[in-house]
């Protein structure tokens, strides 16, 4: 069975869901990036994605899991966020996002597989643990963003150990939804998943609503947000 799900999970569970999410939150952002190195940040967000999703499938104790990981997780955004390229650029916070989306889109099935093959074949406990993926992609996104933005106003340290922080609730909870991957405890394990898709989506709104609208020029935001209309009358 989970030779099976494999392919299907890295497609629907991941890919799709993180490259619809770009495409949204890209939006008004037009002319402040390069599609190729959205392309590019993407494709590498699967490739780090993928090996810390193996390494936290190897992850034997919770507080190992909670509190080493977060910085792992964290500081392989950074390394490739703070290349000499995209320092102090307004571009890295949308690099940032598109980065992060690719590290979660292919962190998800990987875990879910590797995870799901020790502890149960379940359908439901596996459906649980796909819906709270969405959360998984969400975070990883926003927090990937946030460095980028921390890059750009050049205050790595500030905004990197924020993300850490902040990842270490989120690490529990998803070591709690794991921990309850069986059908016995099924009630349980949805309040968990509950949890990941409302503490991802909390993060990712704030940092698409609050954080990235700070690189826009006073005219982009006024253009974002409805405020120029075309034909504007002329000052008599």
């Amino acid at each position: 069975m989970t030779d099976m799900i494999l392919p299907q999970a890295s497609l629907f569970l991941g890919i799709i869901p993180a490259l619809i999410l770009l495409y949204f939150s890209l939006k008004g952002y037009e002319g402040y990036y390069k599609d190729k190195t959205i392309f590019l940040t993407f494709i590498i967000g699967i490739i780090l994605g993928f090996i810390s999703a193996f390494v936290q499938s190897l992850t034997i104790f919770a507080i190992i899991y909670i509190i080493l990981l977060a910085f792992f997780d964290q500081l392989f955004k950074t390394i490739v966020l703070n290349l000499g390229r995209l320092q102090e650029k307004s571009e890295t916070t949308i690099y940032g996002l598109s980065l992060g989306l690719g590290f979660g889109s292919s962190f998800t099935p990987f875990l879910i597989i590797a995870v799901s093959s020790l502890i149960t074949d379940n359908t439901y406990v596996l459906t649980s643990i796909a819906i709270g993926s969405l959360g998984i992609i969400l975070f990883h996104g926003a927090t990937s963003a946030y460095i980028g933005y921390g890059i750009y106003v050049g205050k790595l340290t500030k905004y990197l150990l924020t993300a850490v922080i902040i990842q270490l609730p989120f690490n529990f909870i998803l070591a709690m939804t794991i921990s309850y991957s069986n059908p016995e405890s099924l009630n349980t394990q949805i309040v968990f998943v509950i949890g990941l898709v409302v503490y991802g989506s909390i993060v990712f709104w704030y940092v698409i609503r609050k954080i990235m609208p700070q690189i826009l020029t006073s005219s982009m935001k006024r253009k974002r947000s409805g405020k120029i209309t075309s034909g504007k009358k002329q000052d008599k």
